[in-house]
């Protein structure tokens, strides 16, 4: 037995998530996103098969993903800007509001059910999914950014739904940015910088708005992080990142869009499942 599971059944999901570990990295890279859309789902079933109650399952998956993501958004922005792509005067104007949405949500994460993080997981990957589907190139809100109180609010969202998802941010701002009229390429790169703060503010917020309920979660976490999650994926998903961003390089905008699309459609199909 292994924390309480029998020793094959855990060796096999170790290797399940070796397996999503690598397909996170070259997501991460591909998208601009950390990489959370696969790994909650998968952290999620891990942690059922481990016999974490439903109250704090979720909870526990999106913050072991936060930790996880880390070095993965570290290095698939490293790799965007080795390519010179990116904004940084976007990552100046969103990076404290975005670490301010982290910490309203992980406020969030101390009082609420679980059923909020999927319920938000799904609205939100689930409009992007029918933006990159569907959406034309006449459907922007504006040619340029809006000022700077609208792009304040455009980062205090973006840390958010980050929070609340386990995701680094990338989704929701590749939408926000193709809205604007930034290419799909630019948008991924600042997405990669911008969840860098994000996944470590989130990361820590969520430990400690875990940390009243360690009776209810598997040993070897710190609130709602699994250390045990986060040593078997991490190294993985950071190593393939660089690989998925030079692939992104080389795909056209519309490729680009038609496969995140798709890939959202699928996350946000496992999730609603498990809410009924």
């Amino acid at each position: 037995m292994v924390l309480g599971v029998p020793a094959g059944e855990f060796a096999l999901l170790v290797v399940a998530v070796m397996v999503a570990g690598v397909a996170t990295g070259i997501l991460a890279g591909l998208f601009g996103v950390g990489g959370g859309g696969i790994i909650v789902p998968v952290l999620y079933d891990i942690f059922r098969f481990l016999n974490v109650p439903d109250d704090v399952r979720m909870q526990l998956a999106v913050g072991t993903s936060m930790a996880i993501i880390i070095p993965t958004t570290i290095r698939s922005y490293r790799a965007h800007r080795a390519r010179g792509a990116g904004q940084d005067d976007v990552l100046r104007q969103w990076a404290l509001p975005a670490v301010v949405g982290v910490a309203v949500g992980a406020v969030i994460a101390y009082f609420a059910p679980s059923a909020v993080f999927k319920a938000m997981f799904m609205a939100v990957v689930t409009t992007i999914a029918i933006k990159l589907l569907f959406g034309k190139d006449s459907w922007r809100i504006s040619d340029r950014f809006p000022g700077r109180a609208a792009m304040v609010g455009y980062g205090f969202v973006i840390g958010l739904t980050s929070s609340l998802m386990g995701v680094g941010g990338g989704a929701v701002s590749n939408m926000i940015q193709t809205l604007h009229g930034k290419s799909i390429h630019n948008a991924v790169a600042t997405s990669a910088g911008l969840g860098v703060p994000i996944t470590i503010a989130g990361t820590i917020g969520l430990m400690i708005a875990g940390w009243p309920k360690m009776d209810l979660l598997p040993p070897l976490s710190i609130g709602y992080v699994s250390l045990v999650g986060t040593i078997i994926m991490a190294p993985m998903s950071s190593f393939t990142a660089p690989y998925g961003a030079m692939l992104a390089h080389r795909m056209s905008r519309r490729h680009l869009e038609i496969a995140f699309g798709l890939f959202l459609v699928l996350v946000s199909t496992r999730i609603g499942i498990s809410l009924f």
